[in-house]
């Protein structure tokens, strides 16, 4: 069964520390439009620049997943994207003005509160979904961390993790289904050991850390100076480590919370691959290093399968339109028509096929010994088939003309020849607005991705 995207229904703002900068941040989700997906908006900066949430731009994982793209920061993005991703939302703003998110009582589930106050709204799209199909593993040998992601019915996640030290040895925690985040996970909130505190102390970090959103672990004796510096940093008169070996008198809210924490974490790293993922993961000491290296090779694999991955049509169907009916869309008329049939379209994509005979006009004079379709006219009948997505969109299509406003990213992986069956499949970036079409457009023919373009175009009414 489908399902269609979702964003929040109006937007929502919550207040607090950051946890390492100790400063004041008032963080806001606004509802994002389809195709989206999770993006943070500095609005405390000149032209508030946008970081989307993606793998390739994580440049640090002390004490938080920190993204950077362009000198612009976030950090501590975790929490409230797997906040998102535990609501099953696909789209989301996430304007801020400070570089992290208020840490809150370290959990997500403020965040979690916060979505749900707003309200969960369904688009008017289909959820994209990195469906697993054979077993995907990532491992850093220097930490024995190690990721694997295998075939499942949905979303899953198990961590399991082994802090060699008395006080926190071996924990487990599952989720089965992603519905449950809100109850078993999303108050599981962060922890630290006595000495990490101390090192951080020293860096003048955690400046926003208190007893109310970090369980410390006193995994060493705990010295009269220690103390000091403690009460100090989190502003109590006194400090006490309660029998259970946890710092001040701080109820755990599971016997394994430092476990859920760590599939929290996961959650929320792996949202930076940007899609749903329908598979089974299986962290053993995952951290957000090898979350984030684990998310960036599989960003990297769903790319290159978004590539290869070839439609496939049955071609003896009768199409959704014919050369005729495109004809009454289209204003190209041969030897310009460059694609023959559309066989699906819908408010955010269109596949389109042509082929290509010998007889082409531009045989005649490209390579007439070794004949090759010109690149130029791959991307211009990718353009084509996309202007029938835009077209599509206005009640008189006759009546308006499709002009080229910019190509990124264009290449040609294969030559195509007389005989090939093209198909071409055109995607929107971002929804169509004032007769703005982008889109990610690609090209196949023999099984193959033969040519890909980033583009933009723009109907115009004719005068």
């Amino acid at each position: 069964m489908s399902k269609k995207q979702k964003t929040i229904q109006s937007e929502i703002s919550l207040s607090g520390v950051g946890l390492h900068t100790g400063n004041n941040v008032t963080m806001t989700l606004k509802p994002a439009p389809i195709n989206h997906g999770f993006a943070f908006v500095r609005v405390d900066l000149e032209g508030k620049p946008v970081i989307e949430a993606r793998a390739e731009y994580v440049v640090n994982t002390q004490r938080g997943t920190n993204l950077e793209k362009n000198g612009v920061q976030i950090q501590t993005s975790e929490h409230v994207l797997a906040a998102a991703v535990g609501l099953d939302i696909d789209n989301l703003i996430i304007e801020i003005n400070a570089s992290e998110p208020p840490i809150m009582d370290g959990s997500s589930k403020f965040f979690v509160e916060a979505i749900e106050k707003a309200g969960i709204q369904e688009q008017n799209a289909q959820i994209e979904e990195y469906i697993v199909k054979e077993i995907i593993s990532y491992k850093d040998e220097e930490t024995g961390s190690e990721i694997i992601l295998m075939p499942s019915d949905e979303y899953q996640i198990t961590t399991m993790v082994d802090f060699g030290t008395k006080i926190l040895g071996t924990q487990n925690a599952t989720l089965d289904t992603i519905s449950d985040f809100k109850t078993e996970i999303s108050a599981a909130r962060t922890f630290s050991f006595l000495h990490e505190i101390e090192m951080l102390l020293e860096k003048d970090l955690i400046k926003g850390g208190d007893l109310n959103n970090a369980i410390v672990y006193v995994d060493k004796e705990l010295s009269d100076s220690t103390m000091q510096k403690l009460k100090s940093a989190f502003k109590k008169d006194k400090i006490s480590v309660k029998p259970n070996g946890i710092l001040d008198n701080l109820t755990l809210h599971w016997a394994n919370e430092a476990a859920r924490h760590k599939l929290l974490d996961v959650i929320g790293d792996l949202a930076l691959v940007g899609m749903r993922i329908r598979g089974k993961v299986i962290a053993n000491k995952p951290g957000h290093f090898v979350n984030t290296q684990f998310a960036k090779k599989l960003s990297k694999l769903i790319k290159l399968d978004k590539r290869n991955n070839v439609p496939q049509y049955d071609l003896n169907e009768p199409p959704l339109l014919d050369i005729h009916q495109i004809m009454d869309i289209l204003p190209h008329r041969p030897p310009f028509l460059l694609i023959d049939r559309i066989i699906e379209l819908s408010e955010s994509h269109v596949v389109g096929m042509k082929n290509v005979t010998i007889n082409e006009g531009f045989f005649v004079g490209h390579f007439p010994g070794a004949p090759v379709m010109p690149g130029v006219l791959q991307v211009e009948a990718m353009a084509q088939c996309g202007g029938i997505l835009v077209l599509s969109t206005v009640p008189d299509p006759e009546n308006y003309l499709t002009y080229f406003m910019k190509m990124d990213n264009v290449k040609f992986k294969q030559k195509v020849l007389p005989g090939d069956t093209l198909i071409f499949k055109c995607d929107l970036i971002t929804p169509i607005r004032r007769g703005i079409c982008h889109m990610q457009a690609y090209a196949y023919a023999n099984g193959k991705l033969v040519a890909e373009a980033e583009l933009m175009a723009q109907i115009s009414k004719i005068k």
